[in-house]
């Protein structure tokens, strides 16, 4: 098993938080797909952080 770290931004106002959830549309689920979609592996995020339905995520310049 090998770890990779990934800094992300999203637009958060359509998904329904982070966390994997059936029938909802998701920041983790939506990730996780594309990732098997470039490398044909079925993957596990770890998020460091969550965030609620709606919200916004970036990174801010320093």
């Amino acid at each position: 098993m090998r770890n990779i770290k990934l800094t992300i931004e999203y637009d958060g106002k359509e998904f329904h938080g982070w966390q994997k959830q059936p029938e909802k549309l998701n920041i983790q689920g939506t990730i996780e797909k594309a990732i098997e979609q470039i490398t044909g592996e079925e993957i596990e995020l770890i998020g460091s952080g969550r965030t609620d339905g709606g919200v916004h995520a970036f990174r801010a310049s320093s």
